[in-house]
């Protein structure tokens, strides 16, 4: 077991409603003021904060006992370095483990629900009661995982950004996004409300909420399309992308009929933005980590060279 004293332990966190409240208000008693004050239940606040901070404690006390181990607040992955040997755990909902995955290249990441009675957590199979042995057994290499597809956009600047789930393309306001899209021989000029790029893992979420709206939509107009006839979540591991289109605008300059397709390792998508500002692409529905995508700049959406891989 000389693994143990190799493998640093990094175990991922986040704050809780009420702890961005305290920094909101500056003070636990103005912000229960604030919620009291709009009719909502602080109690639930400060039950969902003592909850998790109840699970971290346990969580860390545990795998103390098997390893050195580093805690990080989710706002500092994207300068957070982590070793090739690191094990991540990450405690709380589904989207700390896509945000904290995205940022790994290869380590094994185990998500764990601090709360099963709040959270479904598709992503977080383990509870606190069962880190410590899933633990021994990720260290002995008796864990079996799940390999992951990732995207990214890479840039002509050269900048690049992998998603877990999805990557949104478009623009930060509620203006249309104007762009080229080019997927194989098509190509068109498009006025909408962005793309979005689903991977296997983001099939489930955003990407089939847009599917259904679309489709509920067009039956409801009594157009020929039904909700059984989409594409349904594929998996995880999957050598290929969708796309689909928000909301695009046909006029005399733009098209509608490139607003769907698959994205596969031999035809990437490629898009160039038309818009003098305000251009984005970010991944995983963190706005706050994004790349400029405006006037010139043209993005090559494909899968990532790295997995994810995550234990089950």
């Amino acid at each position: 077991m000389s693994r143990l004293e190799d493998t640093k332990i990094v175990v991922v966190v986040r704050a809780t409603r009420l702890a961005d409240l305290k920094a909101r208000f500056a003070t636990k008693a103005q912000a229960e003021f604030y919620i009291r004050h709009l009719g909502g239940d602080f109690d639930d606040y400060e039950r969902e904060d003592e909850t998790y901070h109840r699970a971290v404690a346990q969580v860390r006390q545990d795998l103390s006992a098997l390893g050195r181990v580093q805690m990080i607040e989710r706002g500092y992955l994207p300068n957070f370095v982590f070793g090739p040997q690191d094990i991540v755990v990450a405690i709380g909902q589904d989207g700390l483990v896509a945000n904290t995955l995205k940022y790994l290249h290869g380590q094994p990441l185990l998500g764990v629900n601090p709360d099963p009675r709040r959270w479904d957590g598709k992503l977080l199979p383990f509870t606190v009661d069962d880190i410590a042995k899933v633990m021994r057994e990720v260290l002995r290499g008796d864990r079996p995982s799940q390999c992951v597809t990732l995207a990214e956009a890479v840039l002509n600047t050269g900048s690049r950004l992998c998603a877990v789930n999805d990557l949104f393309i478009g623009v930060k306001s509620h203006t249309s996004a104007r762009y080229r899209i080019v997927l194989g021989h098509r190509a068109e000029d498009h006025s909408s409300s962005g793309v979005i790029v689903s991977t296997g893992l983001g099939s489930s979420g955003w990407f089939l909420s847009l599917l259904t709206g679309a489709a509920t939509v067009a039956r409801a107009a009594g157009l020929a399309c039904s909700v059984e006839q989409m594409p349904g979540p594929f998996p995880w591991d999957s050598e290929y992308l969708f796309f689909t289109v928000r909301e695009p605008f046909p006029s005399q300059t733009t098209g509608t009929s490139l607003v769907f397709g698959k994205i596969t390792p031999g035809q990437p998508l490629v898009l160039e933005s038309r818009m003098g500002e305000n251009g984005v692409i970010f991944s995983d529905g963190i706005e706050q980590d994004f790349l400029e995508f405006n006037s010139g700049t043209q993005a090559t959406i494909d899968i990532a060279d790295r997995k994810g891989r995550l234990v089950v």
